[in-house]
């Protein structure tokens, strides 16, 4: 009789007997996880992610910022170096090319000097022939051919930067000048030069032939 008035009772609530008595549910059993995230329901398990972070103490971020730092001005510091590095061959590397540029027919010009000297040599001697007091026209038009011909390979060389020195009546300097003899300072300033034996030669200033030259001294009596 008893049984019979639960399962009745169970019928009415809604539940179904199982030979045993009803109890209601609690509400955390039919709660879904998202309620339960958002309302922070006791019944489900906490999440781990949830969790509070330790963060770094004053000390250690002050380490750190000055390590990082340290870094930068040594990276700072290779990259000024490099740079210079880099800028410092680059002007090398045009001051060789100009050098190139310039100097590279040095050795050339020091072999057409000699023929330079050989053709002032010559012209010197045809116009001790050529005097007014030898009538020979011939001798005459050579020297004027050879004076033309000595004129225009002096302006070719100025052309290409070679300049002859005229060194007579200035000072003696080591680096233009060899001194082949010295001679009395008759008019002159000693330690002057007072004449020239060979013509010296520069190539864009720079010397390829020193000038063969005499120096004034002072005549001892």
């Amino acid at each position: 009789m008893a049984a019979r008035s639960l399962r009745r009772f169970g019928t009415v609530l809604g539940a179904p007997w199982r030979g045993s008595l009803y109890f209601r549910r609690s509400p955390c059993g039919f709660s879904t996880a998202a309620q339960q995230r958002s309302t922070g329901d006791e019944c489900g398990p906490e999440d781990p992610h949830d969790e509070p972070k330790h963060p770094l103490s004053d000390c250690a971020l002050e380490h750190k910022a000055i390590k990082l730092e340290e870094q930068v001005r040594d990276l700072t510091e290779r990259y000024r170096k490099a740079l210079a590095d880099s800028e410092n061959v680059r002007r090398r590397t045009q001051k060789f090319v100009e050098d190139a540029k310039l100097f590279g027919i040095q050795s050339f010009c020091r072999d057409l000097v000699e023929v330079a000297d050989i053709l002032e040599k010559t012209a010197e001697s045809a116009a001790e022939e050529a005097e007014p007091s030898n009538p020979n026209p011939t001798l005459k038009k050579i020297y004027e051919g050879l004076s033309l011909i000595e004129a225009k390979l002096q302006s070719v060389f100025a052309k290409h930067g070679l300049q002859k020195m005229n060194p007579v009546g200035g000072k003696y300097d080591p680096y233009d000048h060899e001194i082949v003899c010295h001679v009395p300072a008759e008019g002159m300033q000693p330690g002057t030069i007072a004449l020239v034996t060979q013509d010296g030669y520069k190539l864009h200033g720079r010397t390829i032939r020193h000038a063969l030259v005499g120096v004034a001294v002072e005549s001892q009596e």
